[in-house]
């Protein structure tokens, strides 16, 4: 079937290891109308990081949003893309006001972020916030997120990610702890899947079908391929939790800033979305109460 935002799992069924790929089209244009000024190296960016986190959200075990996010002191100051357990994504990328655009494209995302380091930020619907952080210093995202694993999970995992300005799409290779063979069966299988895998080209990343990219990939291989879970945009700001932003400032201080303006306009960066709110507002965020605006 095609695989424009899809999400397939796969394992192989002779060794302990298990397999995610993932491409959008769809998705990452939306997210592109919301970020049409930048240059077309951080709209690379972007779609690697929007790729690589759905790829990510295949570890979620319940209800929450996985985001993928680094800050730096370079020409790009923030590039983050979020999944939610319902396959929802959405993404943002900030530039330096001074930054050269036309010097960008030669940069890699070291060079573009600066001093950095990448988060992977796990939020439950119930439950503790979790980071996991490493530094920015493999060149690449798919080498930083190798890192991660090996540093964090210790389990060996490796990424190939690719974007087009148009599509962009990931593969996961993750081995798992031994259960259904032996750790030289293990290892022999992982040794020669990654060596296939790093064959692969960005050109067929990003225009095969799932199921044509791996059977051309891994036909000697016994790989079983689920069925696909469908990305779509998503933005999870509403007016409600643009209240509770201003709730969280006092009841007095956004009346001294509706005393400077007329209303106050909280916008999504994310979809461009703008939610006002003006003095008629007051007594539905905070109660009624004594009035010191004239």
């Amino acid at each position: 079937m095609p695989s424009s935002d899809l999400i397939h799992r796969f394992i192989f069924d002779k060794a302990d290891l298990r397999g995610e790929i993932s491409t959008l089209q769809d998705s990452y244009g939306e997210v592109l109308q919301h970020n049409s000024h930048l240059p077309e190296r951080v709209k690379s960016l972007l779609g690697e990081f929007l790729a690589a986190v759905t790829l990510l959200s295949g570890t979620l075990k319940f209800d929450g949003i996985l985001t993928l996010q680094a800050r730096g002191d370079g020409p790009l100051t923030l590039v983050m893309a979020e999944c939610s357990h319902h396959r929802a994504v959405r993404a943002i990328a900030r530039l330096d006001p001074d930054a050269d655009d036309a010097a960008l494209a030669a940069l890699d995302m070291q060079a573009l972020l600066g001093s950095s380091v990448l988060a992977i930020i796990i939020e439950p619907d119930k439950g503790e916030r979790y980071q996991g952080i490493v530094p920015l210093d493999g060149g690449s995202l798919a080498a930083c997120l190798e890192q991660y694993f090996a540093r964090s999970e210790q389990l060996p995992t490796r990424f190939w990610l690719a974007s087009d300005g148009t599509t962009c799409t990931g593969m996961m290779l993750q081995a798992l702890p031994r259960q259904v063979a032996s750790v030289e069966a293990n290892q022999q299988l992982w040794e020669t899947a990654t060596v296939l895998a790093d064959t692969v080209k960005q050109e067929e990343l990003l225009s095969l079908p799932h199921g044509q990219l791996l059977h051309r990939l891994f036909h000697e291989q016994e790989v079983r391929l689920f069925e696909p879970a469908a990305v779509h945009f998503a933005c999870s700001c509403s007016r409600e939790r643009s209240a509770n932003a201003l709730v969280s400032l006092g009841r007095a201080e956004v009346e001294a800033l509706l005393v400077e303006q007329d209303m106050i306009n909280i916008d999504c960066q994310f979809c461009n979305r703008s939610y006002a709110f003006g003095a008629a507002d007051l007594d539905q965020l905070f109660g009624p109460g004594e009035r010191e605006l004239h």
